[in-house]
């Protein structure tokens, strides 16, 4: 029993991570409707900063989230600005996507040019630190990332549902045209939007350095399974993503203990297939994506 109460608990753990990831893939799919192929890299670019940050002025990981986050909603403002927005009006909306692979691989080959191949470790400061809760054992960081993933759901929720900001992106996710007759600006929307999208990757960018090393590949690494929960909660659904990635964190630590480490990529894309297959839209796509908010 206790073995599988570690096991449900780890997978928790890891649904924490990937949901923290997803979060803003799916914000910016929910409002905007383009697939950001860049977001592992954006990931990789806050894991970068947070490691240059914590080495380079002595502070706690935690306390460069005053930097990251803010640089990277700058990026991806000026992402959507210069790189999405010309492109809007293309006949063929694939054109946007293959942009958002060219900046994934222009940011890409930048860190290697910066940084080299080499692993950049960012100081712990005690977040690799178990915390034993009753017969289950989990690291102080997964715990962090754990509850600010809920947080930011939360957070998310409430600004989409009370400010005014908020339904106007409500609005945009739901009918473009209809809200730009209303009189939203639906292009600083788009940035706006874009750019929380980037923030929230900055976030987990700073939970994530101090437990996963950094280096120009990382971002491959989140966003394949990142992609599994955007679909699997429900393109565009901020709590699907979040349930979604819950799913996918216990099937992980279930199937990487009774079937083994090396077929649980397996395991998780074949549910995700299965799921594909019977429900297209998703486990929350039909009921809570951000245009059916109320």
């Amino acid at each position: 029993m206790t073995t599988f109460l570690q096991i449900i608990t780890n997978g928790l753990m890891l649904g924490g991570l990937f949901a923290i990831v997803a979060i803003g893939l799916t914000l910016i799919f929910g409002i905007v409707k383009v697939v950001n192929f860049a977001h592992g890299e954006f990931l990789m670019v806050g894991m970068f900063l947070t490691w240059m940050i914590t080495t380079r002025m002595g502070l706690h990981p935690f306390a460069s989230v005053i930097l990251v986050v803010p640089a990277m909603f700058v990026l991806g403002a000026l992402t959507q600005r210069l790189l999405i927005q010309p492109l809007m009006g293309a006949e063929d909306d694939h054109v946007q996507i293959f942009a958002t692979v060219g900046l994934s691989t222009a940011l890409m080959n930048l860190a290697l040019l910066t940084y080299g191949a080499d692993i950049a470790n960012t100081p712990t400061f005690g977040l690799r630190a178990p915390i034993e809760l009753g017969p289950v054992r989990i690291l102080t960081g997964q715990l962090y990332i754990f509850l600010a993933a809920i947080a930011l759901v939360i957070a998310l929720q409430l600004f989409l549902k009370n400010s005014q900001t908020g339904r106007a992106i409500r609005a945009v996710a739901q009918h473009r045209v209809a809200a730009e007759l209303m009189g939203v600006n639906v292009p600083r929307i788009y940035i706006l939007s874009f750019g929380l999208g980037a923030a929230c990757v900055g976030l987990a960018a700073v939970l994530i350095a101090p437990l996963y090393p950094t280096s120009s590949n990382i971002g491959t690494y989140f966003v394949l399974t990142a992609f599994v929960v955007v679909v699997l909660g429900g393109l565009g659904s901020i709590p699907g993503a979040f349930f979604g990635a819950m799913v996918i964190g216990i099937v992980d630590s279930a199937a990487g203990y009774y079937i083994g480490s090396g077929l649980r990529e397996a395991v998780v894309f074949g549910l995700f297939l299965v799921i594909l297959i019977l429900r297209p839209s998703g486990l929350f796509g039909k009921r809570m994506t951000l245009s059916h908010l109320s």
